[in-house]
Formats: structure tokens, sequence, C-alpha cells
């Protein structure tokens, strides 16, 4: 494991659900852990939603280097290997790639925010909400693997969070 261990969350477009855990793993982790986040080519959202920028933005979390990117980024080995990938979705989970890096691999699986259907100030409640239920396990997550020497150690507690 790299000394500092990276964590890929995955969602299908890569625009609100992992954008919330790459800004919360970053913020909670403080450098204790890499954060990134991808979706599914050919489903990726141009932008970050407004509503998890705005979330972010008032609970005080950074909101710098957000992007959607594609999983084919992080799928080959290259300077960036994974220790950890975490799909945030059941339908990413079951077509991710093959990762080079042989990650850890868990579904904390979130149901579809489907902005469309809600008026804007649910739409920020749901998006609080979920980013309130990650806070909760990253903080676990970063807790469990102060306490251990190899990320296989962390499998189990890490599939576990999934049923927080």
């Amino acid at each position: 494991m790299s000394p500092v261990p990276n964590v890929l969350f995955v969602s299908v477009e890569n625009a609100l659900r992992s954008q919330l855990a790459e800004a919360c793993l970053r913020h909670v982790s403080k450098g204790r852990f890499n954060a990134y986040s991808c979706g599914m080519p050919g489903r990726l959202a141009p932008t970050v939603s407004p509503v998890a920028l705005e979330v972010l933005h008032r609970a005080g979390m950074p909101i710098a280097r957000l992007s959607p990117k594609s999983w084919d980024l992080f799928r080959v080995s290259g300077p960036t290997r994974m220790d950890f990938v975490i799909s945030l979705d059941a339908e990413t989970a079951s077509e991710h790639p093959a990762w080079a890096s042989q990650p850890e691999l868990a579904l904390w699986s979130y149901p579809p925010l489907l902005w469309t259907l809600t008026p804007v100030v649910n739409r920020e409640r749901r998006a609080e909400q979920v980013l309130l239920s990650l806070q909760r396990r990253i903080e676990l997550l970063v807790s469990l693997h102060a306490k251990v020497k190899h990320r296989s150690e962390l499998r189990s507690d890490l599939r576990d969070l999934a049923y927080m």
C-alpha cells in the first residue's frame, strides 16, 4: 500500500455522489488519504452538479479539483495506483473494469438522486443527507485505517461500512 492510500469513488455520471465523497474524504482525512472520483465512460456528466457544489460549500468542504472523469484514467497501472475503489451504486459495481493495482473493492450503495423530479430545496436536502451518510462512513474508514498495517486488514470493515 502506498504511504498515503489512494481511494477512488465511482458513480455513473461522476457529477454528485462521487464528487461529494471525494471532497468529503479530502476534508476528513486531512491529507492521510488521496481522494479521487470517476464515472462510467460515455455516461459522464459535463460538469459537477451545482447542487453538489452548493452542499459542499455550505458544509465548509473545499471544491477545488472537482470535475467529472472517466474510470479509464484510473484503470490502467500508472502513477496513481488505487488502494481502495468504492462504488456508490450497484450499476457501476457490476460493470467495473479490471483495476491494474488490484485494490480492495466495496459497494456503498446510494440511490440515484433524480434531480429533475424534485424542487431545488428537496434536491439539496437529499444531497445533504447523502453527504452526512458518506461523512460517517469516511470518518470510520479513516479511523480504522490508522489501526492497520496493510490494506487487506480493512477488507471486511470497508465492506461492512456499507451497512451503516
